[in-house]
């Protein structure tokens, strides 16, 4: 058992992971150091909002913080509002609520375990990992820990390649959009914004700034032009043959194989959404049995369409994104950003492609970059992350999805994976592919808790 623990990430990861080691009944007392940075702990960026337009794009029984008690945030909402359905799609802020309580309760509960617990709001410098254990430098406090854990969540987002530095240093184009959102009251209504994506990201900036800036036209810009999928109005059943389906994919491993399969699942289902959820269990162990070329060719090809029907927006979300449609206040597009440069009447200029060939320009007040989550660790000014990689204590996924890892959380160098540092959440996208929602977070959570305090 590791009696001295860092966890590094004030996010619902780090959170998580905290509650599920303070929860559980051990021989010896732990010394956990949490080291949450700024910020509420346990909120994070995710759910750090407070506007009630961003909802939840999971129903409500299923966002628990533990595995073991799935239900939990559903029990948590009913207190204030026992009419909420177990079906709803419920605020953000309510969520970031439920885990400011739970973390709470953790801390308070450790005193009674006769746990040591500091929660350290600093973000870590450096970490140098050992066979025997991990240093942790913040400052220049440098502490001694049998293990460590990365709970970083998504890492900053870089620019867009094509961007210019004069656009960027026009203050025109957004890179980070949760900041600027938190300070949007303040800003001018532009005429026109574009937004680069077409993600849930993008969804949650239309509908906070659409109504804040009730004259504003807003054009979506991505590779397809697509939005993503909606949920039904009620949980679909399982599929009858899910289990044929299953079996036909492990049987052939290929991206080519498998678009062909689900199109055919699809097609023969009352509700596609079903065929799509019941592969979720089966996510990680899918994606390990793909080869690094249909690894690729799955980024390069399938990954949006994936996306989209994976990553859905609750139906009243979505009737309010097609209200936007309707009344000419959103255009989506389809085409590749090749170069955002400062323009005239203090607006940014995009020019783009679409099927390989140039189409008309677009010009907009204000260009903010929506994404997705950022991974990549290969390139990213997060200053731990950046240490890490450069001393080699951490090895790049070759496809910008996180670090290299072992199923269970162990994090890689060149000779193999490290005994005591592990990583939770994002940046085990390469590995588990299934990595960044609540789901599979407890689970993860409960499972790295289980292997820290094995004896």
């Amino acid at each position: 058992m590791f009696r001295r623990i860092a966890i590094i990430g004030g996010g619902a990861a780090g959170a998580t992971l905290l509650s599920e080691l303070i929860g559980r009944r051990t021989a010896q007392p732990l010394h956990l150091d949490w080291y949450t940075g700024p910020g509420t702990p346990g909120r994070g960026v995710a759910y750090a909002t407070r506007s009630e337009q961003h909802l939840l794009n999971v129903r409500a029984a299923s966002m628990g913080m533990f595995a073991h008690r799935p239900g939990g945030f559903l029990e948590y909402a009913r207190r204030n509002d026992p009419t909420i359905a177990a079906t709803d799609f419920l605020p953000r802020r309510l969520y970031g609520d439920y885990l400011e309580e739970e973390t709470a309760h953790a801390l308070a509960l450790a005193k009674a375990h006769g746990h040591d617990v500091h929660v350290v709001p600093f973000a870590v410098d450096a970490m140098v990992p050992e066979h025997d254990g991990v240093n942790v430098l913040h400052g220049d406090v440098e502490t001694r820990v049998d293990a460590a854990v990365l709970a970083l969540g998504a890492l900053p987002p870089q620019p867009h390649p094509a961007v210019s530095q004069a656009a960027l240093a026009s203050g025109r184009y957004i890179v980070e959009p949760w900041p600027f959102l938190a300070r949007s009251a303040d800003v001018p209504p532009p005429r026109r914004v574009a937004l680069i994506g077409l993600g849930l990201t993008t969804v949650d900036l239309l509908l906070e700034l659409s109504a804040r800036w009730p004259d504003t036209e807003f054009v979506a810009i991505s590779r397809h032009g697509q939005l993503p999928g909606t949920h039904g109005e009620q949980i679909g059943l399982p599929p009858e043959d899910g289990d044929v389906l299953l079996a036909a994919m492990r049987d052939a491993p290929t991206v080519r194989t498998w678009m062909h399969l689900l199109r055919e699942a699809c097609s023969h289902d009352d509700d596609w959404r079903s065929v799509i959820d019941g592969l979720r269990p089966h996510l990680s162990t899918l994606w390990a049995d793909l080869s690094d070329d249909e690894r690729g060719r799955f980024l390069r090809h399938a990954r949006g369409t994936w996306e989209r029907a994976r990553h859905r927006m609750p139906p009243q979300v979505a009737a309010r994104v097609a209200t936007l449609e309707r009344d000419g206040r959103l255009q989506r597009m389809r085409g590749r950003i090749r170069n955002v440069e400062a323009g005239v009447d203090d607006e940014l200029r995009l020019d783009m492609e679409h099927a390989g060939q140039p189409i008309a320009p677009l010009h907009a007040g204000l260009v903010i970059q929506a994404t997705g989550l950022d991974t990549d660790v290969r390139h990213t000014p997060h200053g731990l992350v950046r240490q890490l990689v450069t001393n080699g204590h951490i090895l790049p996924d070759p496809f910008g999805l996180g670090c290299i890892a072992s199923p269970d959380g162990r994090v890689h160098h060149a000779d193999g994976p490290w005994s005591r540092l592990f990583a939770l959440g994002a940046l085990l996208r390469g590995t588990l592919w299934e990595s960044t929602a609540m789901p599979e977070i407890r689970q993860h959570a409960r499972q790295l808790a289980d292997r820290l305090l094995a004896p």
